[in-house]
């Protein structure tokens, strides 16, 4: 199945960013789903011989074991999206997610098999991270590849509402499970969001059957045909004549990394462990900071391409420097409106500025051969440096403080690092896409300055 040849470009363009998007919210919200059910349930059913606090911490930390994986899902799936192309790829990772998240829901507690439970839940969430290291690269770059002149911020902005589309609907389907089965939530009512996940993975991988390859691609594999020239490795090329580019690529996403799952996935364990308040509180401020992110998040990928990438991340990152102290003192009130306001201002200010901008900046940041494996590696070693044991460390630092005063130092800290390194990046809006990967450095590898067309 694929595009028919009677469709327009345009609507080639449509239906490929529909692709993209409904692919990443399935995978997203499978990826919630774990994410939820870490911080509200795995402890005592996975953990149940260890202390209620280290419980918890250990149950967050198999949250973190996916981020292990990612690094390697990246470097396989650039591989193979730079060799054989961006479609395939996005097919295989959106496979491997689907069956992994199928399995944890019928997967045995530690009351049924012991220590073979947490085992076997860690090799699943392996899985999910190898494919989640592929995917976010993959359809970012359809996306962006496919966008027409001047809205390359726009489309490359709408595979990130899939991450937050896929948080809400993870977050209310458990919440919904937990409404429905009430005490037996604990038992096996979790299980529901996870099984309910066969559905969306059937919806998606029709979609994503039907999408298109990337122009930029078959561009690229068609010149070189014409040229008889023989495609480099990417992940090499990528190291040996790319390093600036990845490099900039993996300390920019500092900003929102970790700061994201310590709002989504830390915030929920905190108001329900430690302030001892509903789950309900948690998972509602979760929701509307979502549905309040799926809005702007394309608002703002608009406005990078009006006043251009960095200045909506470096717009962003100041705002998160400048909320995160007032965003956990309305926490800590546990005061429901409290915890929703506070989610949700970081979830729509700072969050979205410094998200949306990404796709389109990482893209222009690397030339076609390498696009692939060059923001799918620097997207994901910065998850794995930062991002996956944050909830973990947040809940260790909370018990070793008795405050939330170090996680407000790491998300400034973290903040300021990826203004610094996007700082370095030359802006890159207005150029031609196939003359991008040089304008991380100002000039080709002959030494001669990019045209940038207005």
């Amino acid at each position: 199945m694929g595009i028919t040849n009677t469709m327009t470009p345009e609507q080639v363009r449509r239906r490929t960013l529909v692709s993209g998007t409904i692919g990443a919210i399935v995978e997203w919200y499978e990826y919630t789903v774990y994410a939820t059910a870490a911080a509200l349930v795995f402890g005592p059913l996975f953990f149940p011989s260890l202390e209620p606090g280290i419980s918890q911490i250990a149950a967050l930390a198999t949250f973190g074991v996916g981020f292990v994986a990612r690094p390697i899902g990246a470097f396989v799936s650039g591989h193979l999206g730079d060799r054989l192309g961006r479609k395939s790829t996005l097919i295989l990772t959106f496979a491997i997610m689907s069956v992994s998240t199928a399995l944890i829901g019928v997967l045995p507690t530690y009351e049924a098999v012991g220590v073979l439970a947490p085992i076997l839940l860690c090799v699943l969430r392996l899985a999910q991270g190898f494919a989640v290291g592929g995917e976010w690269g993959g359809a970012a770059i359809i996306a962006v590849e496919n966008a027409p002149k001047g809205k390359r911020g726009f489309y490359g902005s709408w595979p990130q509402i899939g991450v937050s589309c896929g948080l809400l609907l993870g977050t209310a389907a458990v919440a919904a499970a937990g409404a429905l089965t009430g005490d037996a939530f604990t038992t096996w009512g979790w299980r529901i969001p996870f099984l309910a996940s066969i559905v969306l993975a059937a919806v998606g991988l029709y979609i994503r059957l039907n999408a298109a390859e990337s122009p930029a691609f078959l561009a690229e594999q068609e010149k070189m045909a014409k040229e008889s020239t023989h495609q480099k490795a990417p992940i090499p090329e990528l190291l040996a004549n790319h390093r600036k580019p990845l490099l900039i690529a993996i300390f920019g996403r500092f900003a929102e990394a970790g700061n994201y799952y310590l709002f989504t996935v830390f915030v929920l364990s905190y108001v329900t462990t430690t302030l001892q308040v509903p789950k309900q509180y948690g998972l509602t401020a979760v929701m509307i900071g979502s549905t309040l992110n799926i809005i702007m998040i394309p608002i703002f990928g608009r406005v990078s391409d009006s006043i251009g990438r960095k200045k909506t991340f470096l717009f962003g990152g100041a705002a998160i420097i400048l909320t995160a102290w007032p965003i956990f003192a309305l926490v800590q009130t546990g005061q429901q409106w409290a915890i929703i306001l506070g989610v949700a201002l970081f979830l729509s200010l700072g969050h979205a500025m410094v998200y949306a901008p990404l796709p389109a900046m990482y893209c222009e940041l690397f030339p076609t051969a390498v696009r692939y494996s060059g923001i799918s590696v620097g997207y994901q070693m910065a998850s794995i440096l930062l991002a996956g044991f944050m909830p973990a460390l947040a809940g260790a630092l909370v018990l070793w403080s008795g405050g939330t005063w170090p996680v407000v130092l790491i998300i400034i800290a973290s903040a300021a690092i990826a203004m610094v390194s996007i700082s370095f990046a030359k802006e890159t809006k207005d150029l031609d896409l196939d003359a991008i990967g040089r304008a991380a450095i100002g000039q080709d590898k002959a030494g001669e300055k990019v045209q940038v067309k207005n």
